[in-house]
């Protein structure tokens, strides 16, 4: 009988973690997105947290949930599933009704894509968006993408929400070719707590607590060839974990090689492996020796690295680096910066105008847009899209007076 009732609560739950406009942007896990719900800052600010990725490279992002004067604001949305709209519910009989839902990023396409639905989900919230919104392939307006124009504002342009708790720091615009790079962050006052979407990360050595709800993409990335089995191990899990943090940082990192067809053919669909979860036994990737190394320098040794995400560095900042640090100079003055909360990877981590300073000094000494070791894919990447003329060599052009 506990085992049916199991069964049963497990079906129930399953049900409540479907996404029907997954075809919209098909990223894994397509239409099953189980939600992970944290408080960060008691009483402050929550976490719900999301799998997205290609092809099993899929790392957490998260919509950040801040308690406001009015009620909650929601920050970086995510698929409004029937379990991530239940829990926020349990939140609003707590601390008051969504008043708020901000898109601060305009080219985060997995953000934008679940606007439209959160935004039907709550009616009588204000909506405010990132200025220079674009779409890819084809470049709808806001309001085609099904973002209702009536209640919705551009931030920076017709002002901020909840200015008495909140201070908004714009990072760009750049021109990036197919459209423009920018988003706004957010520093909550209550909880010295910075918001921000994609330009900083801190990636745990352990794999994130959310894969705990479906380990495959770890078991799967921890194999060497697509006939071993999907072992489900602490050490397979944090194997994966480091490969697939170097996948989503680099796309293609130096100790990473694609074998021939006929070797990936050889080691395909064998028996116990002619499943989905473990695509037919097709594993087209060779690490070699020294990639834990590559991870260790990524992540950090005692504690996570506060970074720039490699690929945001490498293909949206690699002219403008003065850009950036002057980012960085305006979040060093925020008067009780505490912590740092990005829509991907770790947090809270812990952020203070001290570390603030030590970054800015990294970043000023080190090479940027350099095209060594892991780096080398996305340089060759950078120079291919600006000798075709797809990205522009004076990113700031179009923004100058």
């Amino acid at each position: 009988m506990d085992n049916q009732r199991s069964l049963i609560q497990k079906k129930d739950l399953s049900s409540e973690q479907k996404w029907p406009w997954w075809p919209l942007l098909p990223l894994y896990p397509y239409g099953n997105r189980p939600t992970l719900f944290r408080e960060l800052i008691p009483g402050q600010i929550w976490s719900f947290e999301q799998l997205q990725g290609l092809y099993y490279v899929a790392v957490p992002v998260r919509l950040t949930v801040v308690k406001v004067s009015s009620g909650l604001m929601l920050v970086n949305p995510l698929p409004p599933t029937t379990e991530l709209l239940r829990k926020l519910t349990e939140l609003e009989s707590k601390y008051g009704s969504v008043c708020t839902i901000v898109l601060p990023t305009a080219s985060g396409l997995e953000h934008k894509i679940s606007m439209p639905a959160l935004a039907r989900a709550f009616p009588k919230a204000n909506l405010w968006i990132c200025p220079g919104q674009w779409t890819f392939p084809l470049n709808l307006p806001s309001e085609l993408v099904g973002i209702p124009r009536k209640r919705t504002k551009t931030l920076s342009e017709e002002g901020f929400p909840h200015m008495e708790c909140c201070t908004w720091i714009p990072l760009g615009p750049l021109d990036i070719g197919l459209g423009r790079f920018q988003e706004i962050s957010c520093f909550h006052k209550p909880s010295n707590s910075l918001l921000v979407t994609d330009a900083l990360v801190s990636i745990n050595s352990e794999p994130p607590e959310l894969f705990e709800l479906d380990p495959s993409p770890l078991l799967f990335h921890s194999r060497e060839r697509g006939d071993d089995p999907l072992e489900d191990t602490p050490e397979a899990r944090k194997k994966g974990w480091l490969r697939l943090a170097l996948f989503a940082s680099f796309l293609k990192p130096e100790k990473l090689s694609i074998p021939s067809i006929n070797k990936i053919l050889l080691h395909a669909f064998k028996p116990g492996l002619r499943n989905p979860r473990s695509h037919f036994g097709v594993f087209p990737f060779s690490w070699q020796e020294g990639w834990e190394q590559s991870a260790k320098d990524l992540i950090g040794a005692r504690q996570p690295n506060i970074q720039i995400a490699p690929v945001i560095e490498r293909l949206v900042f690699p002219r403008s680096k003065d850009v950036f640090l002057d980012w960085l100079d305006q979040l060093k003055s925020l008067n009780g910066i505490r912590w740092l909360i990005s829509a991907h990877y770790k947090a809270p981590v812990t952020f203070t105008p001290r570390q603030i300073k030590l970054l800015i000094k990294k970043i000023s000494s080190e090479a940027w847009a350099t095209d060594k070791g892991n780096w080398r894919f996305l340089d060759a990447l950078d120079k291919t899209l600006l000798k075709r003329g797809i990205v522009p060599s004076d990113p700031l052009a179009p923004f100058k007076d």
